[in-house]
């Protein structure tokens, strides 16, 4: 893709995170469903239209191999909501400060994958072999997805980077309001909205060494891979607020991506296979065999993946509240311990009240 092109695109992207900020983020406030929901269309509007567009000037291929890109990292935006939960719940950020912290997390996003997106281009470039190293780390990721929640380490990521940032650096553990350092006897502190930054950025590395190779397996045209993260970061903090109390409904969502990023890495894995120059492996010489995936073929699975996952998670959290199991908003219904026990507890109070002193010694248990 030509030069100008690049640069045009990277200014329309900035364009709108700085319209994003100052439209709706330099005033720190709660979205609304109905505004969270307006501009999420928006943004899913403006990835359409681009899309048609770049079909339309480039030829299906490319334009195909962005769609297919796109609802890909859209999907694993979605799985990423999660974490930001995660995150905004352990630092107790105010719901009116969320915005912020989520639009800075998008433009730490999109300049660190930028810089993946040039250094993968060029790894791809220049060695053949990086196909494999990227289909491997695929199917780890999709193994990491798809296994037992009990094995997942329930820590924010980024955690110990802001443990050590917190011992080396003053910090303060209140917010004020949405003020990113605060003077205190003459001294200046860091406050937790910083904090929270810090650790959303880390997250967000974490998510590129995940997103890039995925897309890679998608298209190896450095442009459809910047402009498919990027359409697809840019509203990720109106889709936050919009599906934030939907999240809990997604049961399978986990499973899905998994076979999705499997799927994937085992694409990448057959093209390596097709461009091998690896000496141990079938002599240095180009593996014919090896089925090649079609765009066509790619986008079938992915959207039809993420509609099977729909459908499912939905009827299982509907026969889950026909049970008893989850309450009306999906949740898991559980039974209040407290009231439970409560003839138990009775009927313990009443034998110790029987005894000489009994009431006394209640009181001071």
């Amino acid at each position: 893709m030509h030069l100008s092109v690049w640069l045009i695109s990277a200014a329309v992207v900035l364009g709108l995170v700085i319209f994003d900020f100052y439209a709706h983020v330099r005033t720190p406030h709660a979205p609304t469903f109905k505004e969270s929901a307006i501009w999420s269309a928006v943004y899913i509007a403006l990835a359409i239209i681009f899309g048609i567009v770049f079909l339309i000037v480039v030829g299906p291929e490319h334009g195909g191999e962005f769609f297919a890109g796109y609802i890909t990292e859209k999907s694993l935006s979605v799985d990423n909501l999660f974490v930001f939960l995660l995150i905004m719940t352990s630092f107790r950020v105010p719901r009116e400060n969320q915005q912020k912290v989520l639009l800075v997390g998008v433009a730490l996003a999109l300049v660190m994958r930028t810089a993946f997106i040039l250094l993968g281009a060029a790894a791809l470039n220049a060695w053949s072999w990086v196909f494999y190293l990227f289909g491997a780390i695929l199917l780890w990721t999709a193994w990491k997805q798809v296994k037992p929640e009990t094995e997942h380490e329930d820590k924010v990521p980024g955690g110990a980077v802001v443990a050590l940032f917190k011992k080396v650096v003053p910090t303060v553990d209140e917010y004020n309001s949405d003020r990113l350092t605060v003077k205190k006897n003459g001294k200046r502190f860091l406050t937790p909205m910083f904090l929270v930054m810090v650790a959303i950025g880390f997250t967000d590395l974490l998510f590129a060494l995940d997103s890039i190779p995925a897309i890679y397996g998608l298209t190896q045209e450095p442009y459809v891979v910047f402009m498919a993260n990027a359409l697809a970061l840019l509203g990720l903090r109106q889709l936050y607020f919009l599906i934030g109390g939907l999240l809990d409904r997604l049961v399978y969502l986990a499973q899905g991506l998994g076979v999705i990023l499997a799927f994937i890495g085992f694409k990448l894995i057959f093209h390596a296979m097709h461009v091998n120059e690896l000496s141990f492996i079938n002599g240095g010489k180009h593996i014919e065999w090896a089925p090649e995936i079609g765009i066509a073929t790619s986008l079938t699975v992915i959207i039809g993946t993420l509609a099977v996952v729909t459908v499912a998670s939905l009827w299982k959290t509907r026969r889950d509240a026909e049970r008893g199991i989850l309450d009306s908003d999906g949740r898991p219904d559980l039974p209040e311990p407290d009231r439970a026990d409560e003839p138990a507890v009775a009927a313990a109070d009443a034998a110790v009240a029987e005894k000489p002193g009994g009431s006394s010694q209640a009181h001071e248990s």
